[in-house]
């Protein structure tokens, strides 16, 4: 799971570049991440709760 969403994460941000220089979307990044940062550690922390174990539990 967590290589899985590193991967997804960061297709999602190339899309969304790639569309603003490509004008198919009019989006401000940077008002955009001032405003919405925190969810990037929510995110982050969702991933890693669910994310397997290595080690076996006893």
């Amino acid at each position: 799971m967590k290589g899985n969403f590193a991967a997804i994460a960061l297709a999602v941000i190339g899309a969304l570049a790639l569309a603003v220089n490509l004008d198919l979307l009019e989006i401000d990044l940077v008002n955009l991440l001032r405003k919405w940062w925190p969810l990037a550690l929510i995110a982050l922390g969702v991933a890693l709760y669910f994310t397997p174990d290595d080690q076996p539990r006893r």
